[in-house]
Protein backbone atom coordinates (compact mmCIF):
# COMPACT_ATOMS: atom_id res chain seq x y z
CA UNK A 1 0.00 0.00 0.00
CA UNK A 2 1.39 3.37 -0.61
CA UNK A 3 -0.44 6.31 0.71
CA UNK A 4 -1.60 9.36 -1.83
CA UNK A 5 0.48 11.64 0.22
CA UNK A 6 3.90 9.51 -0.62
CA UNK A 7 6.43 10.86 -2.95
CA UNK A 8 7.82 7.59 -4.84
CA UNK A 9 9.89 7.33 -7.98
CA UNK A 10 8.10 5.35 -10.85
CA UNK A 11 11.74 3.60 -11.27
CA UNK A 12 11.57 2.49 -7.73
CA UNK A 13 10.82 -1.26 -6.90
CA UNK A 14 8.50 -1.72 -3.95
CA UNK A 15 6.48 -5.20 -3.17
CA UNK A 16 3.15 -5.09 -3.12
CA UNK A 17 3.07 -6.36 0.73
CA UNK A 18 5.27 -3.24 1.94
CA UNK A 19 3.55 0.01 3.29
CA UNK A 20 4.97 3.24 2.24
CA UNK A 21 3.20 5.45 5.01
CA UNK A 22 2.03 9.28 5.03
CA UNK A 23 4.81 11.83 3.32
CA UNK A 24 7.70 9.08 2.43
CA UNK A 25 10.10 9.59 -0.43
CA UNK A 26 11.19 6.58 -2.16
CA UNK A 27 13.88 7.45 -4.71
CA UNK A 28 14.65 6.13 -8.37
CA UNK A 29 17.05 3.09 -7.75
CA UNK A 30 15.46 2.54 -4.41
CA UNK A 31 14.50 -1.25 -4.00
CA UNK A 32 12.00 -2.69 -1.37
CA UNK A 33 11.54 -6.25 -0.71
CA UNK A 34 8.29 -7.70 1.10
CA UNK A 35 6.52 -6.53 4.54
CA UNK A 36 8.25 -3.92 5.19
CA UNK A 37 6.44 -0.74 7.03
CA UNK A 38 7.43 2.74 6.42
CA UNK A 39 5.20 4.27 8.92
CA UNK A 40 5.57 8.20 7.81
CA UNK A 41 7.29 11.05 6.79
CA UNK A 42 10.59 8.10 5.62
CA UNK A 43 13.07 9.04 3.38
CA UNK A 44 14.75 6.64 1.23
CA UNK A 45 17.02 7.22 -1.99
CA UNK A 46 20.36 6.31 -3.29
CA UNK A 47 21.02 2.77 -4.66
CA UNK A 48 19.03 1.08 -1.69
CA UNK A 49 18.58 -2.10 -1.25
CA UNK A 50 16.11 -3.46 1.60
CA UNK A 51 15.11 -7.20 1.71
CA UNK A 52 11.82 -7.95 3.91
CA UNK A 53 9.97 -7.17 6.92
CA UNK A 54 12.10 -3.97 8.27
CA UNK A 55 10.29 -0.86 9.86
CA UNK A 56 11.24 2.60 9.46
CA UNK A 57 10.04 4.93 11.93
CA UNK A 58 8.87 8.88 11.37
CA UNK A 59 11.69 10.80 9.66
CA UNK A 60 14.43 8.35 8.89
CA UNK A 61 17.15 9.46 6.70
CA UNK A 62 18.12 6.25 4.81
CA UNK A 63 20.45 6.66 1.77
CA UNK A 64 21.41 10.43 1.14
CA UNK A 65 24.85 11.30 0.25
CA UNK A 66 27.64 10.37 2.61
CA UNK A 67 28.95 13.11 4.80
CA UNK A 68 32.77 12.86 3.34
CA UNK A 69 34.51 15.92 1.82
CA UNK A 70 35.78 13.12 -1.05
CA UNK A 71 32.57 12.04 -2.36
CA UNK A 72 31.67 13.16 -5.59
CA UNK A 73 28.31 11.54 -6.66
CA UNK A 74 30.46 7.98 -7.65
CA UNK A 75 27.87 5.60 -7.91
CA UNK A 76 27.39 3.73 -3.74
CA UNK A 77 25.29 1.37 -2.44
CA UNK A 78 23.08 0.90 0.78
CA UNK A 79 22.23 -2.55 1.17
CA UNK A 80 20.16 -3.76 4.61
CA UNK A 81 18.60 -7.28 5.61
CA UNK A 82 15.62 -8.18 6.94
CA UNK A 83 13.88 -7.67 10.61
CA UNK A 84 15.49 -4.49 11.32
CA UNK A 85 14.23 -1.68 13.19
CA UNK A 86 14.91 2.02 12.55
CA UNK A 87 13.60 4.44 15.20
CA UNK A 88 12.90 8.17 14.71
CA UNK A 89 15.29 10.41 13.21
CA UNK A 90 17.96 7.80 12.45
CA UNK A 91 20.67 8.24 9.80
CA UNK A 92 21.64 5.51 6.99
CA UNK A 93 24.46 6.91 4.28
CA UNK A 94 25.71 4.64 1.49
CA UNK A 95 29.40 3.67 0.80
CA UNK A 96 32.60 5.78 -0.70
CA UNK A 97 35.10 4.81 -2.84
CA UNK A 98 37.73 4.49 -0.01
CA UNK A 99 35.41 1.80 1.70
CA UNK A 100 34.14 -0.18 -1.10
CA UNK A 101 31.73 1.81 -1.88
CA UNK A 102 28.99 -0.28 0.28
CA UNK A 103 27.21 0.14 3.40
CA UNK A 104 25.78 -3.20 4.72
CA UNK A 105 23.26 -3.57 7.43
CA UNK A 106 22.40 -7.27 8.17
CA UNK A 107 19.36 -8.46 10.14
CA UNK A 108 17.36 -8.53 13.41
CA UNK A 109 19.07 -5.18 14.26
CA UNK A 110 17.64 -2.15 16.55
CA UNK A 111 18.71 1.08 15.52
CA UNK A 112 16.89 3.95 18.25
CA UNK A 113 16.07 7.08 17.70
CA UNK A 114 18.51 9.58 16.58
CA UNK A 115 21.21 7.08 16.05
CA UNK A 116 23.83 7.23 12.59
CA UNK A 117 25.12 4.75 10.89
CA UNK A 118 27.77 6.67 8.35
CA UNK A 119 29.54 5.34 5.10
CA UNK A 120 31.11 2.12 4.42
CA UNK A 121 29.98 0.53 7.87
CA UNK A 122 29.31 -3.19 8.26
CA UNK A 123 27.00 -3.93 10.91
CA UNK A 124 26.23 -7.40 11.26
CA UNK A 125 22.82 -9.08 12.79
CA UNK A 126 21.22 -8.61 16.08
CA UNK A 127 23.19 -5.60 16.54
CA UNK A 128 21.60 -2.83 18.93
CA UNK A 129 22.19 0.82 18.71
CA UNK A 130 20.97 2.34 21.86
CA UNK A 131 19.57 6.80 21.23
CA UNK A 132 22.01 8.95 19.57
CA UNK A 133 24.98 6.14 19.27
CA UNK A 134 26.98 7.43 16.45
CA UNK A 135 29.38 5.28 13.80
CA UNK A 136 32.17 7.10 11.82
CA UNK A 137 33.08 5.92 8.34
CA UNK A 138 34.64 2.23 7.84
CA UNK A 139 33.18 0.97 10.89
CA UNK A 140 32.33 -2.39 11.61
CA UNK A 141 30.16 -4.03 14.26
CA UNK A 142 29.89 -7.86 14.68
CA UNK A 143 27.00 -10.48 15.85
CA UNK A 144 25.03 -9.40 18.85
CA UNK A 145 27.44 -6.35 20.28
CA UNK A 146 25.48 -3.61 21.71
CA UNK A 147 26.36 0.62 22.09
CA UNK A 148 24.73 2.35 24.91
CA UNK A 149 23.13 5.93 24.40
CA UNK A 150 25.13 8.75 23.06
CA UNK A 151 28.19 6.83 22.10
CA UNK A 152 30.84 7.57 19.48
CA UNK A 153 32.74 5.25 17.65
CA UNK A 154 35.69 6.15 15.58
CA UNK A 155 36.14 6.32 12.20
CA UNK A 156 38.21 2.17 10.97
CA UNK A 157 37.17 0.93 14.35
CA UNK A 158 36.13 -2.60 14.73
CA UNK A 159 33.80 -4.10 17.67
CA UNK A 160 33.89 -7.33 18.24
CA UNK A 161 30.61 -9.83 18.50
CA UNK A 162 28.46 -9.60 21.84
CA UNK A 163 30.61 -6.84 22.94
CA UNK A 164 29.41 -4.01 25.12
CA UNK A 165 29.63 -0.25 24.84
CA UNK A 166 28.45 1.85 27.51
CA UNK A 167 26.48 5.11 27.32
CA UNK A 168 28.52 8.24 26.64
CA UNK A 169 31.26 6.25 25.56
CA UNK A 170 33.92 7.69 23.23
CA UNK A 171 35.49 4.90 21.25
CA UNK A 172 39.31 5.20 19.65
CA UNK A 173 40.34 1.62 19.55
CA UNK A 174 39.04 -1.96 18.09
CA UNK A 175 37.02 -3.27 21.41
CA UNK A 176 37.44 -7.06 21.14
CA UNK A 177 35.03 -10.00 21.27
CA UNK A 178 32.76 -10.08 24.73
CA UNK A 179 34.69 -6.73 25.63
CA UNK A 180 33.16 -4.57 28.10
CA UNK A 181 33.82 -0.81 27.44
CA UNK A 182 33.30 2.82 29.20
CA UNK A 183 34.75 6.22 29.19
CA UNK A 184 35.91 8.37 26.46
CA UNK A 185 39.44 6.77 25.49
CA UNK A 186 39.59 4.54 28.10
CA UNK A 187 40.77 0.54 28.00
CA UNK A 188 38.40 -2.38 28.87
CA UNK A 189 36.75 -2.29 31.47
CA UNK A 190 36.00 -5.89 31.92
CA UNK A 191 34.18 -8.90 29.82
CA UNK A 192 31.06 -8.33 29.07
CA UNK A 193 29.14 -11.27 31.59
CA UNK A 194 25.79 -10.53 30.60
CA UNK A 195 26.60 -10.77 26.94
CA UNK A 196 28.31 -14.65 28.05
CA UNK A 197 25.60 -15.15 30.38
CA UNK A 198 22.98 -13.94 27.50
CA UNK A 199 24.45 -16.85 25.01
CA UNK A 200 24.12 -19.46 27.75
CA UNK A 201 27.91 -20.30 28.61
CA UNK A 202 27.97 -21.31 32.69
CA UNK A 203 30.02 -19.98 35.45
CA UNK A 204 32.82 -22.21 34.98
CA UNK A 205 33.65 -21.48 31.56
CA UNK A 206 32.93 -17.96 31.66
CA UNK A 207 35.80 -17.90 34.52
CA UNK A 208 37.73 -19.89 32.20
CA UNK A 209 37.53 -17.75 29.19
CA UNK A 210 38.46 -14.46 31.57
CA UNK A 211 41.74 -16.28 32.82
CA UNK A 212 42.65 -16.93 29.08
CA UNK A 213 42.06 -12.80 28.01
CA UNK A 214 43.94 -12.47 31.42
CA UNK A 215 46.79 -14.38 30.12
CA UNK A 216 46.27 -12.80 26.36
CA UNK A 217 46.74 -9.10 27.57
CA UNK A 218 49.01 -9.66 30.32
CA UNK A 219 51.64 -6.00 29.87
CA UNK A 220 54.59 -7.64 31.02
CA UNK A 221 54.86 -8.73 27.27
CA UNK A 222 53.26 -8.31 24.00
CA UNK A 223 49.77 -9.82 22.91
CA UNK A 224 51.01 -11.46 20.48
CA UNK A 225 54.02 -13.61 22.94
CA UNK A 226 51.19 -14.33 25.61
CA UNK A 227 49.17 -16.00 23.23
CA UNK A 228 52.05 -17.65 21.97
CA UNK A 229 53.77 -18.40 25.10
CA UNK A 230 51.01 -19.64 27.43
CA UNK A 231 49.83 -21.89 24.01
CA UNK A 232 46.46 -20.16 24.17
CA UNK A 233 46.17 -20.62 20.08
CA UNK A 234 45.50 -24.72 21.16
CA UNK A 235 42.70 -23.35 22.70
CA UNK A 236 39.32 -25.39 22.40
CA UNK A 237 36.96 -22.48 23.66
CA UNK A 238 34.97 -21.04 20.68
CA UNK A 239 35.17 -18.00 22.07
CA UNK A 240 38.69 -17.72 23.00
CA UNK A 241 39.47 -18.76 19.06
CA UNK A 242 37.36 -15.69 18.10
CA UNK A 243 38.73 -13.36 20.22
CA UNK A 244 42.68 -14.64 18.72
CA UNK A 245 40.71 -14.57 15.32
CA UNK A 246 40.05 -10.68 15.24
CA UNK A 247 43.45 -10.01 17.11
CA UNK A 248 45.40 -11.68 14.31
CA UNK A 249 42.99 -9.95 11.78
CA UNK A 250 43.94 -6.32 10.16
CA UNK A 251 43.21 -3.56 12.86
CA UNK A 252 43.85 0.48 11.19
CA UNK A 253 43.10 1.68 14.83
CA UNK A 254 44.88 -0.45 17.29
CA UNK A 255 43.27 -2.88 20.12
CA UNK A 256 41.91 -1.37 23.32
CA UNK A 257 43.25 -3.13 26.16
CA UNK A 258 42.79 -4.18 30.01
CA UNK A 259 42.95 -0.99 32.11
CA UNK A 260 43.88 -3.52 35.40
CA UNK A 261 46.99 -5.61 33.58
Amino acid sequence: MIHPSAVVSKNAEIHETSNIGPFCIIGNNVKIGKNNNLISHVSIVGNTQIENNNTFYPFCSIGSDPQDLKYNNEKSFLKIGNNNKFRENVTVNPGTTGGGLNTVIESDCLFMVGSHIAHDCVIKSNVILANNATLAGHVQIDNNAILGGNSAIHQFVRIGKYAMIGGMSGVEKDIIPYGLYTGIREDLKSLNLIGLKRKGLSSNAINEIKSLINLIFNKNDTIENNIKNNFIEKSEILEIKEVIEFLSSNSKRGITTFEND
